[in-house]
C-alpha cells in the first residue's frame, strides 16, 4: 500500500477575510500543519491543490448563486490564491493548479505546477507561466504507485467532495479526514458527507491515522 495525503485549496480566499471564507478555514490550515508535523511519516507523498483562475467564464458572477456561480476568487498569482500563512508546506511533494479557464472543483482536474512556482504570488494576477507542466494529478499519483488517498482541506461541500469522489472513481481507496476540512454552509456540508459515504468513501477523523 502506498498512501498519499491530498490537501485541497487551503488558500486565503477560502479563509476568514476572503470572498468565499469558510468558518474554520484558518483553523483547518493550522490543524493540517500540526497534523503533518506529527503524521507525515504515515504518507508516502503529500500533494496540494490550488484554485487558480484566469478567465473561468460563468464560474464568476456579479450576482452569484453560491452553488454554481461565485464571486471573483483565487485569481492566478494573486494574494487570495496563495496558501494561508498558517499552512506549512514543508512536507509537500507536489502542487496542482486547477480552473484557469473553467470551473474546476476536483483536484483531479488540476495540472502539476512548476517546482519553482511562487505560491504567494509575485506576478500579475491572472497570468499563467508558460512553462506549466501538463501532468495530471492522477498521472502523478500513478507514477508514484499510490493506491490509497486521504483528503483534507477546503471546502468540504465542494472541492473536497469533488476530489474525494474523483479519487474513488479512479480506483483509489479514499478517506476524508473530516476534522481537517471546513464547509461553506452547514446544509451543503451535510449533503456532501452523505454523498461521499454513498460513494464508498470513508469519512473519518485524523485521529484514526497512524504515525
Amino acid at each position: 500500500m502506498t498512501r498519499a495525503l491530498l490537501i485541497v485549496d487551503v488558500q486565503n480566499d477560502f479563509c476568514p477575510g476572503g470572498p468565499l471564507a469558510t468558518s474554520r478555514g484558518a483553523e483547518v490550515a493550522a490543524d493540517i500543519s500540526a497534523f503533518l508535523q506529527t503524521h507525515h511519516a504515515a504518507y508516502d507523498v503529500v500533494v496540494t491543490t490550488q484554485d487558480w483562475h484566469i478567465e473561468p467564464g460563468t464560474h464568476f458572477s456579479e450576482n452569484p448563486d453560491f452553488r454554481e456561480s461565485w464571486p471573483v476568487h483565487c485569481l492566478a498569482n494573486s494574494p487570495g490564491a496563495a496558501f494561508h500563512p498558517d499552512f506549512d508546506t514543508e512536507f509537500v511533494d507536489a502542487m496542482f493548479r486547477k480552473g484557469e479557464y473553467e470551473a474546476a472543483y476536483s483536484g483531479f482536474e488540476g495540472l502539476l505546477a512548476p517546482e519553482d512556482s511562487v505560491m504567494t504570488g509575485e506576478h500579475e494576477p491572472g497570468h499563467m507561466p508558460e512553462d506549466t507542466l501538463k501532468v495530471s494529478l492522477d498521472d502523478w499519483l500513478q507514477e508514484h504507485d499510490v493506491t490509497d488517498v486521504d483528503v483534507a482541506g477546503l471546502a468540504t461541500d465542494y472541492c473536497v467532495k469533488a476530489t474525494a469522489i474523483d479519487a474513488t472513481d479512479a480506483g483509489y481507496e479514499t478517506r476524508v479526514l473530516v476534522d481537517l476540512t471546513s464547509g461553506v454552509a452547514e446544509e451543503t456540508t451535510q449533503e456532501a458527507l452523505e454523498d461521499m459515504e454513498d460513494a464508498g468513501i470513508e469519512v473519518t477523523e485524523s485521529t484514526t491515522v497512524g504515525r
